[in-house]
């Protein structure tokens, strides 16, 4: 139909104007009329409505507007007043019946346009009940239709995941259910029927800051009759589980003047979950990266003080020792066998320094390969702490890439130190095993145990650094309790 007239002059159309919306309507059964709404004169008429009258418009416009439309002039102006910014149609009851016209309906559908600072409301009549036989045929084959759209919807709407609805507000601005499908056990765990008699029962679900949100934003879809999104949590009692819901609904203007919303409920709790899930892991990311540097700027340090004070020291010594016997020999003075063992065991500890610093750069051991490098470690372990550490492997030796083989090392030694501090165990097993997709570390000590909420902490730095350096592998970390006492941890990662 017309959008906009902004072609129109008062108080009547241009020629032009008229032909193209003539052109537009042509074929067009309905009447349909132009009114200007300060003068309350017609200024167009379609072709289907001179027909349908017999008169011409000059003829029309001697007519006052109960008899051509069945409504008066005032409440035409009234409801142009109320709904002059509305971009859709409105349905009218008549408030006569119109004594003009073949087309007999009880209710008109209109709309107001702005065109040159003025207004003018686009109306049509539209036959509510065909007249002549001549229809019957074609009027036959409508409802048909009409049943068989119907029949689709009606299937949809059964098939459709989440529970359909229609509501509308009562006295106190909360929605007063008209219509809901058999999604409502599924979804809420109430019966259609009994939502439909008590709105509130929904209400009592959320939480007052989603209860004030979803009547915030009901008035303003009321207002501005725009969709309305809303997503909240609520609490299912009879099943004691929190559920996320998304209502989307469109309202719509009845000829009652009532606004209606037709929409959908659905359970978003597992893309709601699964968001969390994520902006948790990025929050736990973020604090690991800045531990990890905080503890990469403490080594570096440790390793800088190392240098300076041990090989720094060591070597200030050898220089004064040499300085000391150069000085001797050149003045023909005797070097005793003591300065130049005293030189040597400087040497020695400055030697030692430079593999223990190395090693905690990256183990010497590795070289030996993973299975010599974990078995010397548990006997380092168990030698140095006197709790007895068992290690087996299935195989005499495994084959590794360099990143897995510092990662089951780094892995192992942290697993470690963490049993000596909290354990309080007195026997460690460790099982290194190699199969066709994967390779399994096994650590089990027969300490206090680890509660899973220990795991969980913010502070948990240890394990979750442990968590990350298996995932970025694409392999799989766990830490759970023993079967009888102490703690399993696990780390799987797929073979090259």
């Amino acid at each position: 139909m017309v959008s906009n007239l902004s072609q129109l002059p008062t108080p009547s159309l241009l020629p032009d104007t008229s032909l193209l919306l003539d052109a537009l309507l042509l074929g067009v059964t309905e009447e349909v009329y132009v009114l200007n709404v300060s003068s309350m004169q017609l200024v167009y008429v379609s072709d289907s409505a001179l027909k349908n009258t017999a008169f011409d418009i000059d003829s029309l416009k001697e007519h006052d507007l109960i008899s051509l439309f069945g409504v008066s002039e005032s409440t035409l102006k009234s409801h142009a007043q109320s709904h002059r910014h509305h971009s859709y149609f409105v349905e009218l009851l008549q408030e006569h019946v119109s004594m003009i016209g073949k087309l007999q309906q009880n209710k008109l559908r209109l709309k107001v346009l702005q065109s040159a600072q003025q207004d003018f409301m686009l109306i049509i009549k539209n036959d509510a009940a065909e007249t002549t036989a001549d229809h019957e045929d074609g009027e036959a084959s409508d409802k048909k239709e009409l049943f068989e759209n119907e029949t689709r919807s009606q299937t949809m709407v059964a098939n459709t995941p989440g529970l359909v609805f229609q509501f509308q507000l009562d006295s106190n601005g909360q929605m007063k259910f008209i219509h809901l499908t058999d999604g409502c056990k599924a979804l809420l765990g109430l019966n259609a029927e009994d939502l439909k008699e008590d709105s509130s029962l929904l209400y009592s679900m959320m939480n007052a800051r989603d209860r004030g949100m979803l009547r915030k934003l009901l008035e303003q879809s009321m207002n501005n009759l725009s969709l309305m999104n809303w997503e909240g949590k609520v609490w299912i009692d009879g099943w004691q589980d929190n559920k996320w819901l998304d209502l989307r609904a469109v309202p719509r203007m009845l000829s009652t003047g009532v606004v209606q919303w037709e929409g959908i409920m659905t359970n978003i709790t597992q893309s709601k979950n699964a968001k969390h899930e994520i902006e948790k892991s990025r929050r736990e990311l973020v604090e690991l990266t800045a531990h990890m540097q905080k503890i990469k700027e403490q080594e570096r340090s440790a390793i800088a003080r190392e240098i300076h004070d041990d090989l720094g020291g060591n070597l200030t010594a050898i220089k004064m020792g040499l300085s000391s016997i150069i000085n001797k020999l050149s003045k023909g003075q005797n070097v005793t066998i003591e300065q130049a063992q005293g030189l040597e065991s400087i040497l020695d500890s400055t030697f030692d320094a430079v593999h223990r610093i190395s090693s905690d750069l990256r183990p010497n051991v590795l070289d030996l390969g993973i299975v010599a490098a974990l078995e010397w470690q548990a006997k380092e372990f168990e030698k140095q702490l006197g709790l007895s550490c068992k290690f087996t492997c299935n195989q005499a030796e495994i084959p590794v890439s360099t990143d897995q083989g510092i990662t089951l090392f780094r892995i192992f030694q942290e697993s470690l130190s963490n049993i000596a501090k909290h354990a309080k165990a007195t026997h460690v097993d460790v099982d290194l095993s190699a199969f066709a997709h994967e390779i399994i570390l096994m650590i089990t000590d027969n300490g206090v145990g680890i509660k899973s909420s220990d795991t969980l902490k913010s502070n948990s730095f240890g394990l979750r650094g442990m968590r990350e350096r298996v995932a970025a592998l694409h392999g799989t970390f766990s830490v759970q309790q023993s079967n009888k006492q102490g703690t399993v941890i696990t780390i799987n990662l797929p073979t090259e």
